[in-house]
């Protein structure tokens, strides 16, 4: 570098070096450093181009924190590796003084791309959801990342503005002080304990003795008391009782039936390694890192995988229901909105693609389905639609292609929407809706529905929502009358709702304690492949935003 100060630390000057690897990013040239490829080109050329090809990372004090930050990013579940470690940890080893003036301006935009890169990543996340999945609208936090680096480096706070970009969610947390305890874990052998029968309480059996040292290994994991017996082999092998509570409380973690039984769902969740379900936390982590910095107060929560709605009111859970979502076919889908209005006593307009595929072969089947449940047959949309004699249909002649008939279902206790529907227009034409198929929420997985959410007792959810949006009006007794009345009535929301549609299958409940669920949908595989990829050479955003830097290939 031509005229390099004495003092480095007081002086930045403009290297020529600098200048012509940034213009050559900007002419479309794949840029690396020390044969690192380097993947926020556009990121770099503005910041670059903004302080006019001055080095950056002069200061030893920037380098070392960019350093521990890098190395720290496996807390958040991200591979350290994917921000140049290797190439950097080498080039720190060695005294800046000592270095080539090329080997100094690779150190410098090794440097910068792995600070975008990393505040991308916690920004925004390091996958884009809906290049894995069309069912998933990820509502994303953005800020430009080269003002914040500038920041950063005049202010000597790197990790301070690294760790201003993660997301401030406390549920980002407490899945981060989860996963720091089972890192603990890692090391700790783990061997499978064998399959066989179910075991029952009171039942004697060997593998007994390994599910009791199992759940005692899982014990602070969890908050759970000690095992029980430990001294005399016959009674290590006795299902007995203080076993049974044991494995009850592991069964309700994960989202198994609590019935005591050791099947085969429960014996695989506590074959589960510490290190799968590091895996399934990590997974969780990324799906935080897609939500906004505020989800809004107060605002409805409901976890397709947990089967669960939450209502959040100043950061505390204040109602907490079961729900039944899509079945793994007619998959619920993933995104943000906000509840505008309730209606009670709501008609059903079945749509289309259910008529073909649900409704026209049970009308087949049974002539006398339409007439049991309430359904009307119209012809046509909107105000011109005329009424017709179902009786007067050749049912086995119409097709998806030509079924030119409404199916609506009047209220009343056999409507599929129940007796109140909550509305956030959308896409997908999903809601949350009350059902009179009460039974099934007595069941532990709950996905049966055609991709709509049912709610437990929503009535009560409704006299909560409405108090909330500020309408003193509508309190318990007049939302009863109003049911009672079968009239249809819609009621605006004064306030509208966020409503977030998610899918945790990792998260910390109320207690500090992990809570797993099932993989329904079969998510959690193909996030994992996307997310332990290895990130591509890409253009990012050209406003100086780093922007999923992660999967852009994939589109």
């Amino acid at each position: 570098m031509a005229g390099l100060c004495l003092l480095l630390s007081t002086c930045v000057i403009a290297d020529e070096s600098l200048r012509q690897r940034v213009e050559a990013m900007q002419a479309g040239f794949v840029p690396s450093a020390a044969g690192e490829p380097l993947m926020a080109r556009q990121a770099l050329t503005n910041f670059y181009a903004e302080r006019q090809f001055e080095l950056a990372w002069l200061e030893t004090d920037d380098r070392e924190a960019l350093l521990a930050a890098l190395d720290s990013m496996g807390q958040d579940g991200l591979n350290p590796a994917d921000y140049h470690q290797l190439p950097l940890t080498a080039l720190l080893s060695r005294q800046f003084e000592d270095m080539s003036s090329a080997e100094r301006v690779d150190l410098d935009l090794l440097l910068s791309d792995a600070f975008f890169m990393m505040g991308s990543h916690l920004l925004e996340g390091k996958v884009n959801p809906e290049t894995i999945d069309a069912e998933w609208l990820a509502n994303r936090r953005q800020r430009a990342m080269a003002p914040i680096l500038a920041r950063a480096l005049q202010e000597h706070a790197v990790g301070r503005e690294l760790d201003d970009v993660r997301p401030a969610q406390t549920g980002y947390r407490k899945l981060k002080q989860l996963r720091a305890y089972l890192v603990q874990m890692t090391d700790l052998p783990w061997p499978p304990i064998p399959d066989g029968a179910s075991l029952k309480p009171g039942m004697t059996d060997a593998r007994l003795a390994e599910v009791r040292h199992r759940l005692t290994q899982l014990r602070g994991l969890y908050g759970m008391a000690p095992a029980g017996a430990n001294a005399e082999s016959s009674i290590i092998e006795n299902y007995d009782p203080p076993l049974v509570a044991l494995v009850k409380i592991f069964q309700a973690h994960n989202g198994l039936e609590d019935d005591g039984v050791v099947g085969r769902d429960t014996l695989r969740a506590l074959n589960r390694t510490p290190a799968e379900l590091l895996r399934l936390i990590d997974l969780n982590l990324e799906r935080w890192r897609w939500l906004p910095d505020s989800l809004g107060d107060p605002h409805v929560m409901v976890n397709a995988a947990g089967y669960e709605l939450t209502l959040v009111v100043k950061g505390e859970v204040t109602l907490r229901k079961r729900v039944i979502v899509g079945r793994p076919f007619r998959r619920t889908p993933v995104f943000s909105d906000s509840i505008r209005y309730l209606v009670f006593n709501p008609t059903w307009t079945v749509p289309g693609k259910l008529i073909i595929e649900d409704k026209l072969p049970e009308i087949i089947r049974d002539p006398t389905y339409l007439q049991r449940l309430g359904f009307s047959i119209y012809r046509g949309w909107g105000a011109e639609r005329q009424r017709v004699d179902p009786g007067g249909i050749d049912w086995r002649a119409t097709s998806a292609s030509r079924f030119p008939y409404q199916l609506v279902q009047a209220p009343g206790p056999m409507n599929a929407l129940g007796q109140v529907k909550f509305m956030f227009p959308n896409k997908f034409d999903v809601y949350l809706h009350d059902t009179p198929s009460r039974d099934l929420f007595r069941k532990s997985e709950r996905s049966f529905s055609s991709g709509c959410i049912r709610v437990e007792e929503p009535l009560e959810l409704a006299a909560h929502l409405l108090a909330l949006a500020g309408d003193p009006g509508w309190g318990a007794g007049r939302i009863e009358e109003t049911v009672r009345s079968k009239r249809t009535v819609t009621v605006n929301l004064k306030k509208p709702i966020p409503v977030h549609l998610e899918y945790w299958t990792a998260w910390s409940d109320d207690n500090g304690q992990p809570q797993f669920r099932k993989d329904i949908y079969e998510r959690d595989e193909r996030l994992y492949r996307a997310l332990t990829s290895r990130v591509p050479v890409t253009g990012l955003a050209g406003n100086g935003a780093v922007r999923d830097a992660g999967l852009l290939s994939q589109k």
